[in-house]
């Protein structure tokens, strides 16, 4: 008997008959299924009637869904309502699965699983002959990995596809939602639009009225301001001629005054000459007074200069003799205040020398002495 190597994915001699006897069994199974599976014939017409039943089946199965979420969302619908819906629905999921069990996409099945098992049985086949002569079964792993991945991705194909049907169905739900608002607000246009066409109808018959009365008023206005126009035509037309009466009347005045202005013209021009003359001799006159009043004006101004010269003089003499004289009122006055600070010096010590008996005001020891005995004398009697 053989040993199996270190690979995981070979197999002993023993084990490989015994593989293979299994694959070999599996392989007749499944050409004996092959032999009894038969693929009807189906009409030209049948799938095209069963697509559009199947169709039509969806269309009321998505309407009643939409209808029984509106029912459950809204709290005043009575619960009779949501379960009529719900069995509708049921009724209607039975006749699509009957109507996909009738389909007769079943051919397509059956040919689908007609190459299913021809593919499995090549690949047991191949399984077969690789255990046979390699004592492995890596093609059957691979083709198993092979598989798993299309699986895999036929489930994320499935999920993408579930996916967009739930985007679908949000979408026309919030289609149906924009549809309704969009109905409202249509009709609420509509509304507004009528109630527009009711004022404009109004405001026509309104404006028509106006202009009527505008024009008329306006031809009214017109009459009145033609005559108007009439009156004060006249009035300005009088005025006019009384204008002009008065412009003849200025222009006669106008020439008496020129010819009195000339005249009276000439003589104011004879007056100006004789002033003229006089005004001449009087500023030569001015002028020789002026030259003599500035003559005399210097000498005045050096009779000025002397006298001012003599007055600081006469100025300083005084000052300095009014200087001596507050000097010697000023020794005057102290020899006076001293006298007085003598005599009281004086009084105020012989008043001292009295008080004191100091000099020539002392008294004598001998009358004090009788003075003395007399006083005692006197005291005695007192006594007695």
């Amino acid at each position: 008997m053989l040993l199996a190597s270190d690979s995981p994915l070979e197999l002993s001699a023993l084990d490989a008959e015994h593989v293979a006897a299994v694959l070999e069994d599996c392989s007749d199974q499944l050409a004996v299924l092959g032999t009894i599976l038969t693929i009807p014939e189906t009409p030209a017409n049948a799938q095209a009637n069963a697509f559009d039943q199947i169709t039509k089946l969806l269309y009321g199965q998505r309407q009643l869904e939409g209808r029984y979420e509106e029912v459950t969302n809204d709290a005043g619908k009575t619960s009779n309502e949501a379960v009529n819906i719900k069995n509708s629905m049921k009724l209607t999921a039975q006749a699509l699965f009957k109507g996909i069990k009738q389909n007769p996409l079943a051919a397509e099945n059956l040919i689908k699983l007609q190459n299913d098992r021809e593919y499995l049985q090549d690949l047991i086949c191949d399984c077969l002959e690789e255990v046979k002569t390699d004592y492995s079964f890596e093609g059957l792993i691979r083709a198993t990995v092979d598989e798993k991945e299309k699986k895999t991705k036929l489930q994320d194909t499935i999920l993408r596809e579930e996916e967009a049907r739930r985007n679908v169905r949000a979408l026309q739900r919030q289609l149906v939602e924009l549809k309704k608002s969009k109905e409202n607000e249509i009709q609420s246009r509509n509304e507004m639009i009528a109630h527009l066409k009711d004022q404009l109808q109004e405001t026509r018959a309104k404006t028509t009225m106006e202009r009527r009365y505008i024009e008329k008023e306006c031809q009214v206005q017109k009459v009145m301001k033609n005559k108007r126009c009439h009156m004060t035509e006249g009035e300005l037309q009088q005025e006019l001629e009384n204008l002009q009466a008065r412009l003849d009347e200025e222009n006669k005045v106008n020439g008496e005054t020129e010819s009195w202005v000339k005249k009276h013209h000439d003589i104011l021009q004879e007056k100006v000459e004789h002033w003229m003359d006089k005004y001449e001799t009087e500023v030569d006159k001015k002028s020789e007074e002026l030259s003599h009043l500035k003559a005399s004006k210097a000498n005045v101004l050096l009779k000025l200069q002397e006298l001012t010269q003599k007055y600081q003089e006469y100025e300083e003499v005084v000052m300095d003799d009014r200087a001596q004289k507050e000097k010697a009122r000023l020794a005057l006055e102290q020899a006076e205040l001293e006298i007085r600070c003598a005599i009281r010096v004086q009084a105020w010590w012989k008043g001292v020398m009295v008080r004191k008996g100091l000099g020539p005001y002392a008294k004598k020891k001998g009358k004090k002495g009788k003075g003395k005995k007399g006083k005692g004398k006197k005291g005695k009697k007192g006594k007695k």
